[in-house]
């Protein structure tokens, strides 16, 4: 596998550059805006029409605060009372809504877009209870704060009351408009492990998304693989590249995707999915009884895109778009 994080000091570095070119661009096109207000976003007719679209991030004590055109489009939670860090509301391109949900029923410790694991050394960092389980925030830092993309890096620690902490937890996010109603969201994670580390078979495992009911298979929504396969009861176990859940709000299509990236251990691995509205690619759930064991120092590596977009879940694009990231 390739070593996705070296050079981590020299790529931040080439990342700040890169936010001054943006930062270049951007007062150019605020300049275009006709005097619209930086903290006013356009209305959606005229966004679409305007080209690619300036993000921005603010950092708050428990949360990281991302705007497109001044409007709203995700909040970052990562504060003492989180069980693990996580996106919510995730906003629709076309409708203003949010395309995923968090501490709702069945299963209120889904939270929208978030990782976990459950059964690692004991400890539960998935479900309900603080003190089975955490994965604390220690240091956020921001690359690249607005501009055509954000990105920050993230330094966790997995802890548990009474237990060693089983991982150390690095991550890279990226979150770009390539088109104005097209956001991507790009994940690197890597979990190096502080002693031996055991876990258990699990199906509650890695990245996950829980979309909104009226995108769920039970609100009328159509969920599909990148095999062509349907609803739960056909991609339920099944490896895939992909799964998307997607259906009509108002008078065009709002779909989630989660891409599983080609390099990523076990691809494509077999998902864990739902009718109401969850998908992950999950691949702990099918191992053997013997689970999985790393040695002190063993790293995984971990590359996901989230992608939120105006088209139908049958959409062509999204091969394309997979395509395109896998390369």
């Amino acid at each position: 596998m390739l070593p996705l994080f070296s050079h981590a000091q020299r790529a931040a570095r080439l990342g700040r550059f890169a936010c001054l070119a943006l930062l270049a661009g951007a007062a150019n096109l605020a300049r275009l805006a006709a005097g619209t207000p930086s903290d006013s976003p356009l209305p959606p007719s005229e966004a679409r029409a305007a080209g690619p679209e300036l993000l921005a991030a603010e950092l708050q004590a428990d949360r990281l605060v991302v705007k497109i055109g001044g409007a709203l489009f995700t909040e970052y939670h990562f504060g003492p009372d989180t069980k693990y860090p996580y996106f919510y509301p995730v906003l629709g391109p076309r409708s203003g809504r949010t395309v995923t949900v968090h501490r709702t029923e069945p299963y209120p410790h889904h939270s929208s877009i978030f990782l976990g694991c459950d059964r690692v050394n004991g400890g539960n960092f998935w479900q309900e209870g603080l003190e089975r389980g955490r994965i604390v925030s220690r240091r956020l830092r921001l690359v690249c704060e607005r501009g055509e993309r954000i990105e920050f890096e993230q330094e966790c620690v997995w802890e548990r009351q009474g237990a060693a902490p089983p991982f150390d937890d690095w991550r890279r996010v990226n979150l770009s408009v390539p088109e104005p109603d097209v956001r991507f969201m790009d994940f690197e994670v890597r979990l190096t492990a502080r002693g031996e580390v055991r876990i258990e078979k699990t199906n509650h495992s890695l990245l996950a998304v829980r979309v909104a009911p009226d995108l769920a298979v039970s609100g009328g929504g159509t969920l599909r693989n990148a095999r062509g396969q349907r609803a739960e009861a056909g991609t339920f176990g099944q490896p895939a590249a992909w799964a998307v859940f997607g259906a009509k709000r108002g008078e065009g299509f709002e779909s989630v995707g989660l891409f599983s990236h080609p390099t990523n251990p076990w691809y494509p691995e077999p998902w864990f999915t739902r009718d109401y509205g969850f998908m992950s690619p999950t691949p702990l759930n099918w191992l053997g009884p013997e689970g999985l064991r790393l040695a002190s120092g063993q790293v995984l590596r971990f590359r996901y895109r989230v992608v939120i977009a105006a088209v139908e879940p049958d959409s062509p694009r999204l091969q394309a778009w997979f395509a395109d990231w896998a390369r």
